[in-house]
């Protein structure tokens, strides 16, 4: 199994560090993984995003032209990355912000009103944990003993305190994720 991913939006909203948790929860589970960001020098409200690959084999490259999955956040990012999904995979999006909405038929389309319910949290920061929660409903890839160990990896010990406002964000994506196309 290889699943080759991309997330893409703006800085600011959480798309380094989903990438990151996704990429150490595959660490956990002892499959190879690949993170590489990619951001402008703007950082927060320019473009941001990270391809992330796990495999239980070699990954021989980081590098990728094509996607199992596009996670898109903004409308830059919808643009640029829709028409780099292979057929059949998935593209999973949070339509707050997009204009154009996907029109493939040949791949799995789902939504997920991310930064609607990161509201309903009151806390925004919690946008990106939906948004991996709703993926991670599509595509169980790890286990969630292992998101939490990645969650523990990836912030600091002073911010180990929000592990449980982050897992009950995973579990709200889990629950609001929307399919529109499905093959």
């Amino acid at each position: 199994m290889t699943e080759e991913i991309i997330i893409a939006g703006f800085g600011g909203q959480g798309v380094l560090s989903m990438g990151k948790i996704l990429a150490y929860s595959g660490i956990m589970q002892d499959q190879e993984v690949s993170w590489m960001p990619s951001y402008g020098p703007e950082m927060r409200g320019g473009t941001a995003n990270v391809a992330v690959i796990l495999s239980d084999e070699r990954i021989s490259s980081p590098i990728l032209n094509e996607y199992d999955t596009a996670i898109i956040l903004n409308q830059q990012s919808m643009d640029k990355f829709e028409s780099k999904v292979k057929p059949g995979g998935l593209l999973l999006y949070d339509p707050n912000g997009i204009i154009r909405h996907p029109k493939r038929k040949d791949i799995n389309i789902a939504t997920i009103e991310g930064a609607k319910e990161a509201s309903l949290l009151k806390n925004k920061r919690t946008f990106n944990m939906i948004v991996m929660g709703a993926y991670l409903k599509l595509h169980p890839l790890v286990k969630m003993e292992n998101v939490h160990r990645g969650l523990e990896k990836s912030l600091p010990k002073r911010h180990h305190h929000l592990i449980p406002l982050n897992e009950d964000a995973i579990q709200v994506g889990m629950q609001k994720v929307k399919k529109v196309n499905t093959l």
